[in-house]
Formats: structure tokens, sequence, C-alpha cells
């Protein structure tokens, strides 16, 4: 068990440790993160950027790194359901929704226990935790090694396309970790689907796991609340400039223009294809891999629609979010 008190941090390596997904590397990591470093590691949906969740200096190390506003909450991993009591008070939806999909590809927000013992930035000061148990194994056998809460949310400088691949996590934030586990491609590869239980269970954030699957196993509708401002974040990912490439990215293209590189969903000629057989299941595992690949060449990226159902959702959420415009864009003339 690690000790919260313990902050020593080096954010700052130039060549983070590149850790293998065996028991040695998986030692490792649990060991930088007790000593209170910024390890990156992989889920099924997309690798995190993981800290002690009770060591403050640890976690602001995770806002430093990414450039993350620090009214936007993080997601707290951790290796098994049970583990959930320690800092939520859990719920019957709770339970019904746990005991369906966890371990797997979503987050629960609940109401927070009065003794949690999490850093206030890990919750951004809400009365509410995000909480999640991932199914992949080397995350699982990480959390279990670690013994204790891991904050992390994408390894990406913030609002920038998510890590699939550690490759992608050492583009992007390779000077500001201490070490990333590599254990190649994550096989959801969109993020987790968000659900509210601090009041009617709400959808939060469409993700890998389908509204619809949600819905059956509570028996009712999940409240679909409209996007928030910066002001009334409730949940992790909910921010309107998101998951963005570099270049302008847009939406529900039938062609490329001149200058666009396509981005392909069924069989079509394009650039790159999210899916050649209009499989949504391939089509969000290849998402951000594919945004990583185009987005090098600098060039503007046009988007083939995607049907809105099932994992739909999350490709269309995530895409909308990178569309949109960003805080740093010039204001329209």
């Amino acid at each position: 068990m690690t000790d919260p008190s313990r902050t020593r941090i080096d954010t700052t390596l130039a060549r983070p440790e590149r850790l293998s997904p065996d028991a040695g590397g998986i030692a490792r990591a649990a060991t930088l993160l007790e000593q209170g470093a910024l390890v990156a590691w992989p889920t099924e949906t997309v690798y995190g950027l993981g800290a002690d969740a009770r060591n403050g200096a640890a976690v602001a190390a995770i806002y430093a790194a990414k450039g993350r506003p620090s009214f936007n909450p993080l997601i707290v991993h951790l290796p098994e359901a049970q583990a959930a009591f320690t800092y939520a008070e859990w719920t019957a939806d709770a339970a019904r929704l746990a005991a369906a999909f966890w371990p797997g590809p979503l987050t629960l927000v609940l109401p927070l226990r009065a003794d949690h013992g999490l850093s206030e930035l890990v919750t951004a000061g809400l009365p509410s935790v995000a909480l999640r148990v991932p199914a992949q194994p080397t995350a699982r056998a990480l959390l279990r090694a670690f013994g204790g809460p891991v904050a992390a949310p994408s390894a990406n400088p913030s609002g920038r396309i998510s890590p699939t691949s550690a490759d992608h996590v050492l583009e992007g934030l390779g000077g500001r970790i201490a070490a990333v586990l590599d254990d190649g491609a994550c096989p959801v590869g969109v993020e987790s689907t968000i659900v509210g239980l601090t009041g009617t269970p709400a959808l939060l954030r469409p993700g890998g796991l389908p509204v619809e699957a949600l819905e059956a196993a509570l028996g009712a509708p999940l409240l679909r609340p409209g996007p928030p401002d910066a002001h009334s974040v409730t949940a992790p990912g909910q921010l309107a400039s998101h998951y963005a490439p570099r270049a302008p990215l847009r939406m529900n293209a039938d062609a490329a223009r001149p200058g666009e590189l396509m981005l392909g969903f069924g069989p079509m000629a394009c650039d790159a294809n999210l899916s050649d057989r209009g499989d949504l299941q391939e089509a969000a595992a290849n998402l951000f891999a594919l945004l990583h690949r185009l987005d090098a060449s600098g060039q503007p990226i046009a988007v083939a629609p995607v049907p809105m159902a099932g994992l739909g959702r999350a490709i269309n959420d995530r895409l909308a979010r990178a569309a949109a415009p960003r805080p740093d864009d010039p204001p329209e003339t």
C-alpha cells in the first residue's frame, strides 16, 4: 500500500522508461506510482496517464503535464468493484450496472463519501467522483500491484487526439512522464461511457459501452442532459472542444474537398477507412489511430457519415468535439 504523504515527482524526464507488460514492468510501474511519478498505462479503451489519486502533488502533475483545466475532474481506476465502496456512496443502480459491466469500459459518477481520502484535485472540488474498473489484463495487474486508487485521464495533451498506443503517448507527452507501460494497441479504442448516478441515471458521455446495453440493464432510458459549459462540468470528457487533431476536421462529408484527406466509413474511395465493412466496433477501435496518422500530414481531414447507433454514438461524439471551435482559434469575422 502506498503512503499518500509521499509526493516525490519527476515529470521532466527526457527519456521516459518504456516498460514491458510482464511482471517486472508492472512492478516497476507500481513503484513509480508509489513514488508520486506519472505512468502512462494501457486500458481496453485508451492509454491513461496515471498517478496516485490520494497524492495531491502527483495529481497536480497530471494537470500540469496535460495542460488540463483544473475544473475538469478525473476518473479514478480501481482493481475491483468492491473498492468503490471506499470512495463513493453506493446505489442500487450502481450495483446493477457494476454487476453487468465491470470490469469494462463504463465509468460511474457517484456521490463522494465524506471519508474518501482522495485528493480534491481528482474531483475538481465536486461532491461526486468518477469510478471505473478496467477490463484490460495489464491494467488490472498494475492496479492490484499498486494497491490503491489511480487517477488517470487519457495520456495526451489536453484537447488533442487520445492515445491508443504507447507511441501515441510518447509523441504527445514523452518529456513529461516517468514511464509508459507498453501493451500494444487498445482494443476498444474510444474512452469509457460515463453514467451519472447522483440523481436520475444520466448519460454524461457516450463511449465504449453502447447506450442501448446500459438502458437494457437499467430497464429505463437514461437522461441525456445538454452539453455543459466550462462552469458546469460534472464529469471527464464533457468539454465542447476535445479529442482534436491539429488541422481542422469536417464531419459527414461525402467526399474530400481539395487539400483535404478523406477518412471513410464503409466501401468508398478514401485515404484511410474506419471500417470498409461498415463495422462500428472496428471503426471505434481504429478511430484515434487513424486520426493520429492523418493528422501527421498537417492537412485538413474530412470524415464520412457514421451511423448514430451503438458505438456510432461514441464515434460521432468524439468527431463532433474534434470538429468544434478550439479555445485558441481566432474569432470569426
